[in-house]
C-alpha cells in the first residue's frame, strides 16, 4: 500500500496530545465508523490511487497501543487518527463539530516506522493541519521505539515535500513509475 501526502486534545499524555493543532480542531483515533467519510476525503485527494475500504478495515484491524496488542492479539503495529473539528464548529458556515478534516496513519515494525497515508482536505489545507499530523506521527513513531520514519511522496507534489522538508525529511532515493500513472515516488527519511 502506497503511503499518501496531503492543540489536540486526545486525553492519556499519549503522542498526539499537543500537537499544535490550530483551535477549532482536535484529534482522535480513527475508528470503523470513520472509514465512509475517510473514503470520499480520500477519492477527492488521491484520485488515482485512493484506498479502497478494505485497506483501511485491514489497517485499523491492527491498530493498538504501543506494547499493546491488535484486534488479533498480535502486537499493535499501526496507529490511525482523524483531525475532526471541534464544538467550536461554525455551522452556519457549513461546518459540524466531529467533521473529518485530516487523517493519517503509520506502520510501526522494528526500528524504522512508515507514513502509511496522510492527507488533509483542500478546505482546510495551509493552516497547519498536516504539520501537525506529521508531529504526532513522529511523536508516536518514536513512543513505539522506531529511529526512523519513513514515507513516499510524489515527485510532482511540492507542498507535501516541502513539509516533509520542515520537519526534517531528506530524500533517500526515487522509486521510478511508483504510482499509478507512472509517476515517481521519492523516498524521505527523518532520523528520530
Amino acid at each position: 500500500m502506497a503511503p499518501r501526502d496531503a492543540e489536540a486534545r486526545d486525553g492519556g499524555g499519549r503522542p498526539g496530545a499537543d500537537v499544535g493543532l490550530p483551535a477549532g480542531f482536535m484529534l482522535r483515533p480513527m475508528t470503523v465508523w470513520d472509514i465512509p467519510e475517510v473514503l470520499a476525503h480520500e477519492h477527492a485527494l488521491f484520485p488515482l490511487d485512493a484506498w479502497p475500504a478494505r485497506f483501511y478495515e485491514e489497517e485499523l484491524a491492527q491498530v493498538g497501543p504501543a506494547g499493546g496488542a491488535d484486534a488479533h492479539g498480535r502486537p499493535a503495529t499501526r496507529d490511525y487518527r482523524v483531525v475532526v473539528r471541534d464544538e467550536t464548529a461554525d455551522v452556519d458556515a457549513g461546518e459540524h463539530p466531529g467533521d473529518i478534516v485530516g487523517y493519517g496513519g503509520i506502520m510501526v515494525a522494528g526500528d524504522v516506522a512508515d507514513v502509511q497515508t496522510i492527507g488533509t482536505v483542500t478546505a482546510v489545507q495551509g493552516r497547519g493541519i498536516g504539520a501537525a499530523q506529521l508531529r504526532w506521527m513522529l511523536e508516536e513513531a518514536a513512543a513505539r521505539g522506531a529511529r526512523g520514519l519513513m514515507l513516499e511522496v510524489r515527485a510532482s507534489n511540492d507542498p507535501a515535500r516541502r513539509l516533509y522538508t520542515r520537519h526534517g525529511f531528506a530524500d533517500v532515493r526515487v522509486r521510478r513509475r511508483y504510482y499509478p500513472g507512472g509517476e515517481d515516488a521519492v523516498v524521505m527519511l527523518k532520523e528520530l
